[in-house]
């Protein structure tokens, strides 16, 4: 996951960074850095980061051919 899709992902569903942080149990100072690309965010946040989106309903899509993008997953 990179800085960008994870801006584009709470932008999505309007989740605020606060928001984030609350859901993945991370700082703010933690998300507000990585989406700043100022300092190394451990993957361990970063998976948590993402964990955090996935549970919030979407989808980071990886690098395969046609770049990375997200997307909003479907209720069931």
């Amino acid at each position: 996951m990179t800085p960008a899709q994870c801006r584009a992902a709470r932008a999505l569903i309007g989740m605020t960074q606060p928001d984030l942080a609350r859901v993945s149990g991370l700082g703010l100072s933690t998300i507000v850095d990585f989406e700043k690309e100022r300092r190394f965010v451990s993957e361990a946040s970063r998976d948590a980061i993402r964990k955090a989106l996935e549970k919030s309903g979407v989808e980071l899509i990886p690098e395969n051919g046609g770049g990375i993008g997200v997307r909003i997953l479907r209720r069931k």
